[in-house]
């Protein structure tokens, strides 16, 4: 093989493992699997790294291989809204059938680990595949109720990474689900306020009442608002073993309080703006609480 040869071949396989990047969805990947090892560090007596290891690379497959399903069945939709038209699979850069052997080889990789940690681990991770991929997916474009079947995997990872520590299902990584699965309706509404009219390219109505109005902020202030009473279950003892200081918990009602705040002027000014700094500072939210239970953890 002459040198020529070689800078093409070596040219054509970069691009290619790019485009795998993308349809894996690897940055949005790697922030649901940070979730999973926060429920890990939360959940584990002491820190196993090669399982965590484990966990992380599964994790990242698993995604990976939800979001590559996603994008196969949404080919048509994706290819209509500006946000999601350069895709690999919707611009035609990967074939539907490349993009399913790598959906499924990245499926059984990531299960098949997942399954090395415990049996408990390897089901919620099916499972979410099977709601993400199979339920979620085809609903987006039937109702608006598809953002309350997506929230269910999208919550799974902090309680995965819990039962992956642990072996088992409790009070404790249950508590962990619902607080992930209500911050996810601010969060993506507030993404949905943002995008409605892209969404509508595609025949999209993810908003609760329709459209970005004051009902659809209502419910984003609503959903906000329990995220309160979650915090607060850990510091009272309701939330079985995990457990969370009063520093701690002051700071997490805070953090709390400004989502609800953000939420609020969204339902006043009902704008873009407003739905923007919501979205971000949901994932400030998000992050912020998640490092000050697992900092509370190890230093309590």
């Amino acid at each position: 093989m002459d040198h020529q040869q070689s800078v093409t071949i070596s040219s054509a396989v970069v691009p290619k493992w790019r485009e795998y990047m993308a349809l894996m969805k690897l940055r949005l990947s790697s922030s649901v699997v940070f979730s999973s090892v926060i429920g890990y560090l939360l959940g584990a007596s002491s820190v196993r790294f090669l399982d965590l290891t484990i966990l992380t690379l599964g994790g990242i497959m698993v995604t990976g291989a939800a979001n590559a399903f996603n994008q196969v069945i949404e080919k048509v939709q994706d290819s209509k809204m500006n946000r999601t038209a350069q895709r690999p699979v919707a611009s035609g850069r990967l074939s539907v059938n490349e993009a399913l052997i790598v959906a499924f080889v990245l499926s059984i990789l990531g299960l098949g680990l997942l399954y090395s940690l415990n049996f408990l681990t390897f089901i919620f991770g099916a499972a979410s595949v099977v709601l993400y991929a199979l339920v979620y997916t085809p609903l987006k474009a039937k109702t608006s109720f598809a953002v309350f079947v997506g929230a269910f995997p999208g919550a799974i990872p902090i309680m995965l990474g819990w039962v992956a520590a642990t072996g088992r299902f409790g009070v404790e990584p249950g508590t962990l689900f619902a607080w992930q699965f209500l911050w996810q309706f601010p969060h993506f509404w507030a993404i949905a306020w943002l995008l409605h009219n892209d969404y509508a390219k595609a025949g999209y109505v993810l908003l609760p009442s329709g459209k970005p109005d004051r009902a659809s902020a209502f419910q984003a202030v609503l959903y906000a608002s329990g995220l309160l009473g979650l915090v607060l279950l850990p510091y009272f003892g309701l939330a079985g073993r995990f457990v969370v200081s009063a520093p701690a918990t002051a700071l997490t009602f805070f953090l709390g309080l400004v989502l609800v705040y953000r939420a609020w002027v969204l339902f006043r000014k009902l704008d873009h703006a407003s739905a923007r700094k919501l979205m971000l500072y949901s994932i400030v939210y998000l992050t912020l609480t998640q490092i000050i239970w697992v900092v509370d953890h190890f230093i309590g």
